[in-house]
């Protein structure tokens, strides 16, 4: 069994045989999330940078689970002070396990731990499963990385914020897709919060007209990899 599964916000797990990996666990307190955990088998958290609507849930599970947080040095450091098991890594790292890996790519963003120390770079995530790959843009602006990342990797999955505000909006999301390669966008990041409410369909829409499918999931929704 291979599928990844969309929790809401920025939030997704990976469940591939007995391997569960969650990306960005906002769980408590988001809005539009209703995933238990506690009856997935989770075994990597992995975390594109410090922002509580990132981190999430991240130590909680980790100190419950014994899973490891694997995140940028700082983060990761901060996720041990906090009691959790964590891998430091860097951007450039590409860390393999059992069930794959994730590279560590750029992402233009801020990052800053919940007690507002610096929290490392931000990142983006390229996970590759068994040579299925899915990039994970993380909370990102539009930038010229995209092109490289699809020259170089060209993900199958391309998981893209679109809610504007505090990411890239609609318009540069699917520019970015664009850029990508990908067969298959999902967006992300939109419609938790009034400031990134947006209309999906537009997006939908504009990544249709350039010959790429656009896959809005709901939450507890998935797409088997």
């Amino acid at each position: 069994m291979r599928k990844l599964t969309y929790i809401g916000h920025s939030a997704f797990f990976i469940e591939k045989d007995w391997d569960g990996i969650l990306i960005d666990p906002f769980i408590t307190g988001n809005p539009v999330a209703n995933f238990d955990y506690k009856k997935k088998r989770i075994t990597h958290i992995v975390l594109t940078h410090a922002h509580l609507d990132h981190i999430g849930d991240a130590i909680a599970i980790s100190k419950s689970t014994g899973a490891p947080i694997i995140a940028v040095f700082e983060l990761a450091n901060y996720c041990i002070e906090k009691g959790a098991k964590a891998i430091g890594v860097n951007i450039g790292g590409c860390l393999k396990f059992n069930w794959g890996s994730v590279r560590f790519l750029p992402a233009i963003h801020s990052s800053s731990n919940p007690d507002l120390a610096y929290g490392g770079l931000a990142s983006s995530l390229l996970f590759d499963i068994d040579g299925t790959t899915i990039y994970h843009a993380g909370d990102t602006a539009l930038m010229s990385e995209f092109s490289a990342i699809g020259e170089l990797y060209n993900p199958y999955y391309a998981l893209l914020p679109i809610g504007g505000y505090y990411t890239m909006d609609i318009k540069e999301a699917a520019a970015a897709a664009k850029m990508l390669f990908s067969m298959e966008i999902i967006p992300m990041h939109y419609n938790t919060f009034p400031n990134i409410k947006v209309n999906v369909d537009e997006f939908v829409d504009l990544i249709e007209a350039q010959g790429q499918k656009c896959v809005p999931l709901k939450p507890n929704e998935y797409v088997e990899l």
